[in-house]
């Protein structure tokens, strides 16, 4: 393994690495850096979230700069201000030895005018997400003219989040001769056509096999019926004393029902998604880092860019509609050396995603019981009773109390006082999970007795062409678009194309099915005709776009059926 001190770079450089602790180069870093010191060459760099991927592109990029000049030499974009704000730290401390050497963060939801002062004041590194970045050279307060190096961080999460026609307008202005890097987890079509637009004959690196797991973490999974998700995700919780993690949900409005049923169950939590101000962002922030929550219920975009290395779990309430989002949320456990799990609460038609799971990611899927009230209830109590023998005496201070409370104790014998001293802390576990049901269910094409095929009928419309659905549930629209899996369409990239044309606020999206040559997807109320108006002229992989609302499905779309009415269930008290 190699140093930091055979990579080239220079002494303050160093100096500031030490002092951050750093002894060894992670391999993006050990690969990226003397490639991007020996040459003015563009690279492609292909590394998972949690691999150093800020110290490969910034340690390199400073070195380069001229600190004579207080002109912008070192061009960050990131797809989210966390991520953002996150890199502006890092490049500071690797800068901190080097006189003059400037840094700028630019994001929306913070005051621009006090972005634009500090960028007056001089700067040589800006980073920022793109719609700040743009908004900002379009009022002539941020010059790109003078960039050397331009970094795309989570290039791929760019474009999934619709910022190609941004990333086109800022790069307009920068010079031909930059040196352009581009890191990304994963390497899809799209990407390869970025780096063929913007770069010239890049290098390209790549750690690890393209959509692996992280090495440390264990993947675990549970099968529910759906209704029961809730139930599950508290019982693994409770299961977990010293939990720690992150529990990912499809759509900001999730994210706000979970929190709000587990606060008020008396769980540490909050939420965190794109609702949030960056004020109240930087409030939970806080609070989960320094542990005083115990977990964060988050959307996919709002989590991007967290940097909290000792994640003991990450939980997902929900799987991702493209799969590749799980190798990102599992890398967010078991970092810097440390073990995690990665959990999944599954219902019981998603087996088929498991496989698909496993193959991707190389690693094997363990199937987990939820477990019963009383193995929660004897878990709880042995952690009762270790908090309580490791709980540190002041010997000087408990003195004088003590008499009293023998004396208030004498009439107890030892077992009588040990129920005393457990039912206190411990009565609202045995009450809640007093004759607790079996949540597990059966999966993998088994029927539970009674359960007739038509049900499987019913759940295979729900998987394929959406039939047998309640076009708009729960808040949600169903509408059809004309584009599929033929044209390279993805749940993904589908969030990206209605996003990229939408103006101002963007939807919820629930249920996606994509279908060979069209698909069907939900928003939440309220955008139907701003949706259906945005998609027209618009193109996807050359084709026209059309949108229209699914009122019923026509036989020409894959066949028809009733309508079937049901009340959503309500998690089980």
């Amino acid at each position: 393994m190699s140093t930091f001190n055979e990579l080239g770079l220079k002494q303050e450089l160093l100096e500031a690495v030490e002092l951050l602790g750093f002894t060894n180069p992670t391999k993006v870093q050990e690969l990226a850096i003397p490639t991007i010191l020996a040459s003015q060459r563009d690279l492609v760099a292909l590394a998972q979230t949690g691999t150093g991927k800020t110290g490969a592109f910034g340690l390199p990029s400073l070195q380069q700069i001229d600190v004579n000049s207080d002109a912008v030499q070192v061009l960050v974009l990131s797809p989210t201000r966390e991520l953002a704000i996150q890199i502006a730290k890092d490049m500071k401390a690797f800068a901190k030895k080097m006189k003059g050497v400037k840094t700028v963060a630019v994001y929306g939801g913070a005051t621009i005018s006090t972005q634009i002062k500090a960028l007056q004041n001089g700067c040589q590194v800006v980073v920022g997400t793109p719609g700040r970045m743009l908004d900002l050279i379009r009022r002539r307060k941020l010059d790109v003219s003078s960039v050397r190096t331009l970094i795309l961080d989570e290039a791929d999460e760019m474009l999934n989040m619709g910022f190609q026609e941004d990333l086109d307008a800022i790069l307009e202005g920068t010079p031909e001769g930059k040196q352009t890097l581009l890191f990304s987890a994963t390497m899809p079509k799209q990407i390869a056509k970025m780096a063929k637009k913007y770069m010239r004959d890049p290098e390209e690196i790549e750690v690890g096999e393209r959509n692996s797991g992280a090495k440390n973490v264990e993947h675990h999974f549970y099968m529910v019926h759906a209704k029961d998700r809730f139930e599950a995700l508290k019982r693994i919780v409770d299961m977990n004393p010293d939990v720690y993690g992150i529990v990912f949900c499809r759509t900001r409005r999730e994210t706000a029902e979970i929190a709000s049923k587990l606060n008020k169950d008396g769980y540490d939590v909050d939420l965190l998604n794109g609702d949030l101000s960056q004020a109240q962002r930087d409030d939970v922030m806080n609070r989960f880092r320094t542990k005083e929550l115990q977990l964060l219920v988050a959307t996919d975009v709002a989590a991007r860019g967290l940097d909290v290395d000792s994640l003991t779990h990450v939980i997902n309430f929900n799987l991702p509609d493209d799969l590749e989002v799980y190798i990102h949320r599992s890398g967010r456990t078991g970092r810097a050396g440390k073990t995690g799990i990665s959990i999944s609460i599954v219902h019981t038609r998603e087996m088929r995603r498991i496989r698909d799971l496993e193959r991707m990611s190389g690693k094997e899927f363990i199937k987990k019981e939820v477990p019963t009230g009383e193995e929660i209830c004897a878990i709880r109590m042995l952690d009762l009773i270790d908090t309580v023998k490791e709980t540190k005496v002041n010997e000087e201070q408990i003195q004088k109390f003590l008499p009293n409370a023998l004396e208030k104790l004498a009439d107890l014998e030892r077992d009588e006082l040990i129920k005393h001293f457990l039912s206190v802390e411990f009565n609202h576990f045995l009450e809640y999970y007093k004759d607790a049901s079996d949540l597990n269910a059966k999966g993998g094409g088994e029927r539970r007795k009674g359960e007739s095929r038509r049900g499987d009928r019913a759940e295979k419309g729900r998987r394929g062409g959406g039939r047998d659905r309640d076009f708009s549930s729960n808040g949600y629209e169903r509408f059809f678009i004309n584009v599929g899996r033929r044209d390279g369409l993805n749940p993904v990239r589908l969030m990206g194309l209605i996003n990229e044309n939408l103006r101002g606020t963007k939807p919820d999206f629930g249920k996606i099915d994509v279908q060979n040559n069209f698909s069907f997807f939900e928003v939440e109320a309220g955008f139907q005709n701003d949706l259906i108006y945005s998609a027209k002229g618009s193109k996807f992989e050359g084709r026209d776009v059309s949108i229209e609302t699914a009122q019923q499905e026509k036989k020409s779309r894959g066949g028809s059926s009733k309508k079937r009415k049901g009340k959503k269930s309500k998690p089980k008290k």
